[in-house]
């Protein structure tokens, strides 16, 4: 049967925990992207960073580094984080929303298949958005640009907000509150003996 696989992380935690500055940006990314947790950001984190790592690595080298980080190059652009005609120091000026940018979630909703991020996340977890007519169920699926015109519905539904059903739900309750006043009242009132 043999030892289960020891897995590691894929992100690292920051340094410092309660760092109040740190916290806040990862607040406003969390609700701009509907993001699930911090770990979220934390992975890709990870990816920006090996990027810049592999960028200074091969700035380091000078000319010879320029051929060597061709293959980088190809990679990001093909992930349309960067434009094809980039140079290696555009690798270094990238941001965590260049990668949040990519990923399904982020492409549903700017697509228009999803009137929010809470909303895109939780139709590609339910199974209702397909990439190349492939269900995928994972938010954090990083789209590349020749998927990007791919991406549909799987199955159909209508996530438009029908305005008679929104009046009917706001008028219920006020019906069933009015009730509930008269029975309050009938206890108040002097018994019969």
């Amino acid at each position: 049967m043999g030892d289960p696989r020891k897995l590691k992380n894929r992100y690292s935690t920051p340094r410092k925990v309660w760092d109040a500055d740190r916290i806040r940006t990862e607040g406003k990314l969390s609700t701009t992207y509907g993001l699930k947790n911090t770990r979220e950001i934390w992975m890709v984190l990870e990816h920006l960073k090996k990027a810049r790592r592999d960028a200074m690595k091969y700035l380091s080298l000078g000319a010879s580094g320029q051929e060597k980080a061709q293959p980088l190059m190809r990679k990001l652009a093909r992930m349309g984080i960067i434009a094809p005609d980039s140079k290696l120091d555009d690798v270094l000026s990238l941001s965590v929303e260049n990668f949040l940018d990519r990923r399904l979630q982020s492409r549903v909703m700017k697509k228009g298949l999803a009137r929010t991020a809470r909303q895109a996340r939780q139709l590609i977890t339910h199974g209702f958005i397909a990439v190349k007519g492939r269900k995928v169920t994972v938010p954090s699926y990083m789209v590349n640009t020749e998927e990007d015109d791919m991406i549909a519905y799987y199955k159909p539904i209508d996530i438009t907000v029908h305005e008679e059903d929104k009046s009917a739900k706001k008028s219920a309750p006020k019906d069933e509150e009015a009730p509930a006043a008269e029975a309050e009242k009938a206890p108040d009132a002097p018994a019969a003996e």
